[in-house]
């Protein structure tokens, strides 16, 4: 009779001591054999914009770390509703990732019949990047700065109006904060998408917008576009001389457009953690932080912990302005 070794008995006994916890019975050894098929990470955007390409940075990276293939998966939709859906229906075992942006704060009070709870049916695992909105206006505006904007606006209510990429995306709320911070009546026009969006505010058919600052500096240097203020808590390197919100005079005025990896609910803690310590060295390359800056935006790296509190600062932070502008999508 072949009788049991002492690895087979403490696998066996630490998977019935998950079970009767409730948890998933992982073998105790599986964070250390981690991965040992292909890993999923789903995008709810479409292929070629800046929370795509950092993902498949990051993928690319994984799989030669690891040896096995990372896929990148888009699901766009409903405001990346569809592929966070898919996500947190997933087993928890590692193999099926998100990359978690600011929408999944944001839909928590945009939307009125989300199906799922960011706090309660993801585990952050570590933020990639941020990249601030700046706050421009069309040259043809008197205004020279935030002070001068705040003024005009009040002193004609509703003639003014800003651009957005559309209702309830990062670009309208910064602009009802806006409102709600300054006591301010603005118009808002949605538009389908950061082009068109510019497109009229070059033209001049919109006052301003909350715009990233990636390719606007041709803009801002030709005279076409004016820089107000940047929505982030430092001033740019790229735009030394741009004030912060807060340096302009509205304290803790932060618009970032941010995204990082987060797993299903459950995952377990070893394996979050191991996700975590190899996205941070990647991240601390020379070739990805070039490549993540050239998307407008910092590395940001640190703890599954500082990333969870991150996201629900943020999820109070936008929940705050959603109420505030009494609007909420199906």
């Amino acid at each position: 009779m072949k009788h049991p070794t002492r690895r087979t008995f403490n696998t066996a006994l630490a998977g019935a001591l998950a079970g009767a916890a409730g948890l998933p019975a992982f073998a105790a050894d599986d964070a250390a054999n981690y991965p040992s098929r292909p890993i999923t990470i789903v995008v709810g955007f479409a292929p070629g914009g800046p929370t795509d390409i950092v993902a498949r940075v990051v993928a690319t990276k994984l799989s030669q770390a690891w040896g096995q293939p990372v896929v990148v998966d888009n699901k766009p939709g409903a405001g990346s509703n569809i592929g966070t859906e898919q996500v947190v229906r997933a087993a928890p075992d590692g193999y099926t990732l998100l990359v978690e942006t600011i929408a999944n704060a944001t839909n928590m009070s945009v939307y009125k019949n989300l199906k799922y709870d960011t706090k309660r049916d993801l585990v952050p695992i570590v933020q990639f990047m941020a990249a601030p909105s700046v706050l421009v206006v069309n040259p043809k505006l008197p205004a020279k700065n935030l002070k001068e904007l705040i003024a005009l606006a009040k002193a004609e209510p509703g003639k003014l109006n800003y651009a957005s990429t559309g209702v309830g995306g990062s670009p309208h709320l910064a602009g009802e904060m806006l409102k709600m911070r300054a006591g301010i009546d603005i118009v808002h026009i949605p538009y389908k998408g950061a082009g068109p969006a510019l497109n009229d505010l070059l033209a001049g058919n919109v006052s301003m917008g909350f715009m990233t600052a990636l390719g606007l500096v041709p803009y801002l240097e030709s005279g076409r576009l004016r820089v107000i203020a940047i929505a982030s808590p430092k001033r740019s390197p790229e735009m030394p001389d741009v004030p912060t919100m807060e340096d302009a005079g509205l304290p803790r005025f932060w618009v970032l457009s941010w995204n990082g990896l987060a797993a299903p609910a459950k995952t377990p803690k070893a394996i979050v953690e191991k996700l975590n310590r190899e996205v941070n060295r990647i991240l601390a390359l020379p070739d990805v932080k070039k490549q993540l800056q050239s998307l407008g935006g910092d590395p940001v790296g640190g703890t599954p912990e500082e990333f969870a509190s991150f996201v629900n600062s943020e999820i109070q932070t936008w929940s705050a302005v959603v109420q505030s502008a009494g609007f909420a999508l199906e």
